[in-house]
């Protein structure tokens, strides 16, 4: 069975909460409306459709667009090998979608990292706290009103005190030049 097809199966036994499906590049992916039924279509795809391995959560900010946050579960079959793209939004008033780890264990970590990076909350989690920052840390670093220069830490222990700035770092790559190894930092400091 193909991407499509198990995409349509996917629309057929939701009808109502699913756009048609959307193919770009090959890959196949369905827009949900409804956010809070996430949990009972991903049980559906892997319990119907055999798609056994969540691979990513993938939350984008929208910024001052209503919704605030996409978030993207991409999903794959080990059995049929096709790849599907499940799409639905979270609005910053609600920034809460059902936990789908007990559908795939491996969405535990999906989802503390959309936690701590976004400030995306999931119903359900079993263990919902930070994974990258530190327990505290009163910022969500990937959203779009998060300066690119970091913001001062009260925590100098922790994290640096004053924020660093991005443009010339170390690990900036510059625009331009000839070709890559001209913008690739490793290029500008090769003893470093």
């Amino acid at each position: 069975m193909s991407a499509k097809q198990l995409a349509r199966k996917l629309k057929q036994q939701f009808k109502e909460i699913f756009s048609l499906p959307v193919e770009f590049r090959g890959e196949w992916t369905l827009e949900m409306s409804d956010a809070a039924q996430i949990a009972d279509v991903c049980q559906f795809a892997r319990d119907s459709l055999g798609f056994d391995f969540l691979v990513d959560i993938t939350p984008i900010d929208n910024g001052d667009d209503v919704p605030r946050w996409t978030v993207v579960y991409h999903m794959y079959g080990y059995g049929h090998g096709c790849h599907l793209r499940l799409k639905t939004s979270v609005s910053e008033e609600a920034s809460e979608l059902p936990s789908v780890s007990a559908v795939w264990r491996t969405a535990n970590w999906h989802e503390r990292e959309a936690y701590d990076m976004m400030g995306i909350r999931f119903a359900g989690h079993p263990d919902l706290r930070r994974i990258l920052m530190w327990e505290g840390y009163p910022y969500y670093p990937l959203r779009k009103d998060f300066p690119l220069a970091g913001k001062a830490s009260e925590m100098p222990e922790v994290a640096f005190s004053d924020p660093a700035p991005l443009e010339g770092g170390p690990f900036v790559t510059v625009a331009g030049g000839e070709d890559s190894t001209v913008r690739e930092p490793r290029m500008r400091n090769p003893e470093g």
